[in-house]
């Protein structure tokens, strides 16, 4: 319609070109009216109230042209401002999709599967391995092997004896086992989980543009400087002429540009940002609060030494019960198979082997009968004292214990942990580096293992035994003193990342509840992207207010100029033009520039002596373990 008028007025047609120029601003001020009046009804006054004067005393003073500049501007505005603000819906979908659909009930014909919605208090249940358990229950196994990482965080899987509870959203790492229902599916542990996540986003007040913080001040002014214009001069020309070069194309496209820039930024860095406002908010980050399991941590298990117990060598050790450990689909045999063969060792095959759920595995292998498990199990007998004292000092310091028997005499302990992520501690210091204040850890770890690789990464605070209700009221305990950004990788940190101010989820492991529940989603499995999102996020922050601050300083000497009468309407639309290609391609910057935050491996921490937990006192027992996870993390 703009084009078309000027072909038309360059033809001399001066009244069709003026129709056009009419439709045009008639076309943008209908959509504009309505926005406007829902806002103001809803106690919101933005900076399109100027748009939409400038509009309507173009079209009521015959001042076509610039009203459908000033209309064509906006259109363009408002598809940027959509697309960068609009925050994403928090769609359950993925998270409702994960729960237990199936259960296989146990009658008298056998097996059945059922719904899980179908499942009553009392049903005997039958989970097989690798299966959901589908509602919670009471073990009725001798015993069950379950994977509640995504519960609780814990990164290995844990034994339930026979009587003890097994929460709904559990994987069954073990062979089959059998429950006895105490709920139903919507009343399980992971539909309160859903609950949670649903509460905390409704609840979350919604994110305050950046350009209209900048309306509250720059509104009433040109009204001000419009309305002297007219009362003194008494010509509504000159009024309207304020008006249009007050139109506030600088924050409703500059603003917007920026963010999007931003946003587009961040999403070559594999960081995805599903809104404007999430952007904004992560700009402003004040508070940082960190999951352990998976987002500190590796999220799996890995040998941290081998404690020799006989003349036995470590080496040895490791060797034969990674031998027999081959033939275990348990997640520590894994890990014991996997450091055996990055240490170079040669893996001999096992026969007769016979495996006790829970327990651990027994085998020959090179004519040496090998047990690999639980102490009491392998040895078959009493404990010996020292096997004892380690496992206790494993406990304490958060590592999990393995215990190898040869020829029937127990040889040594393997010593596993979840190790802190190398990079960890250097993202806490670049998110220092970018103005976050405050750097928490939240973990349903036990103490002393949260407290250790708190320690390690240079944390302010560390919250630990958390479940996800608990973590949900410590996002909200902290939102009193700034925003909060809450990162975590797994569905016990959905209601948390939706409570959060800005919710990061690590979304490279397929951990759809959580990116669902996030408002920034990091793609790839490194955490230094964290403090890259913080950085992109302030960088377009810094872009956007200048691009807000210049156009309106701009604007406001030729509002200045338009009010002593020495600009007319089209001339102000046109030099609004300018202004706005200005501020436009400053905002654009966002896009461009190397990585805020360079990633690298973290300087090298002074070598600490190794501890044998077989020397050290039992009233030094966490400092060890605080010593041992600081080594191997690298922290």
């Amino acid at each position: 319609g703009l084009a078309a008028g000027g072909v038309l007025w360059l033809l001399g047609l001066r009244w069709p070109a003026s129709l056009a120029w009419g439709a045009v601003t008639a076309l943008g001020l209908l959509p504009l009216a309505y926005d406007v009046l829902r806002d103001l009804l809803r106690g919101r006054m933005g900076v399109d109230v100027i748009a939409l004067l400038a509009m309507a005393g173009s079209l009521a003073l015959g001042e076509y042209l610039a009203g459908a500049v000033i209309a064509i501007m906006l259109s363009g505005g408002q598809v940027l401002e959509r697309f960068a603000t609009a925050r994403a819906q928090r769609s359950l979908s993925s998270l409702v999709d994960r729960a237990p659909r199936t259960a296989h009930r146990a009658g008298p014909g056998g097996l059945v599967a059922v719904p899980a919605e179908e499942v009553r208090p009392g049903d005997r249940l039958v989970v097989r391995p690798g299966e959901l358990v589908p509602v919670d229950g009471l073990v009725r196994s001798t015993v069950a092997l379950l994977d509640e990482s995504a519960l609780t965080g814990e990164a290995r899987p844990v034994e339930r004896r026979y009587g003890e509870p097994a929460r709904s959203g559990a994987v069954n790492a073990g062979d089959p086992a059998e429950l006895e229902a105490t709920s139903t599916a919507d009343e399980s542990t992971y539909a309160a989980i859903v609950r949670l996540t649903r509460e905390a986003a409704g609840a979350k007040a919604p994110l305050v543009r950046l350009a209209d913080r900048f309306a509250v001040v720059f509104l009433p002014l040109a009204l001000a400087i419009a309305g002297g214009a007219w009362a003194f001069s008494g010509d509504p020309v000159r009024a309207l002429a304020v008006l249009v070069v007050a139109t506030p194309c600088p924050l409703i496209l500059a603003a917007p540009v920026a963010v999007v820039g931003g946003m587009s930024r961040a999403a070559g860095r594999g960081i995805v940002v599903k809104g404007g406002g999430a952007l904004e908010a992560l700009a402003r980050a004040g508070t940082v609060l960190f999951d352990k399991t998976g987002t500190l941590t590796v999220g799996s298990p890995q040998l941290l030494r081998t404690v020799e117990l006989t003349s036995w060598p470590a080496s040895e050790i490791l060797r034969l019960a990674a031998s027999l450990d081959q033939l275990s689909p348990h997640v520590m045999a894994a890990a014991i198979v996997d450091a055996a063969r990055e240490r170079g060792l040669r893996l001999s095959g096992a026969t007769e082997t016979s495996e006790a759920a829970g327990s651990g595995i027994v085998g020959l292998v090179d004519g040496h009968r090998v047990a690999v498990g639980q102490a009491s199990w392998v040895v078959g007998g009493p404990v010996p004292d020292a096997a004892v004292r380690i496992k206790h000092q494993a406990a304490a310091g958060g590592l999990a214990n393995v215990f190898v028997a040869i020829d029937g005499s127990l040889a040594g302990v393997l010593l596993l942990q979840d190790p802190v992520r190398t990079e960890a501690p250097l993202v806490v210091r670049q998110l220092r580096d970018v103005g976050v204040r405050r750097v928490l850890v939240v973990t349903g770890d036990r103490g002393p293992a949260g407290e250790a690789v708190g320690h390690a990464i240079g944390a302010d605070g560390v919250l630990t035994d958390q479940d996800p209700a608990e973590k949900l009221a410590a996002v909200r305990a902290e939102s009193g003193g700034g925003t909060t950004v809450m990162v975590g990788d797994g569905i016990n940190d959905a209601p948390a990342l939706a409570a959060a101010d800005v919710g990061v989820a690590l979304g490279s492991r397929g951990a759809t509840a959580s990116s669902e529940a996030a408002d920034v989603v990091v793609m790839v499995d490194r955490l230094d992207r964290v403090a890259e999102g913080v950085a992109i996020a302030r960088r377009a922050r810094t872009i956007a207010l200048q691009s807000i601050v210049v156009g309106m300083g701009l604007s406001l000497v030729a509002m200045v100029v338009a009010a002593a009468g020495r600009l007319a309407p089209v001339e102000g639309a046109l030099l609004q033009e300018a202004i706005d290609v200005l501020v436009i391609l400053n905002a654009l910057r966002a896009l461009r520039g190397r990585a805020p935050v360079e990633p690298s491996q973290p300087p090298p921490i002074g070598e600490r002596e190794e501890v044998d937990p077989s020397n050290v006192p039992p009233n030094q027992a966490e400092r060890a373990a605080r010593t041992r996870s600081t080594t191997t993390s690298g922290g």
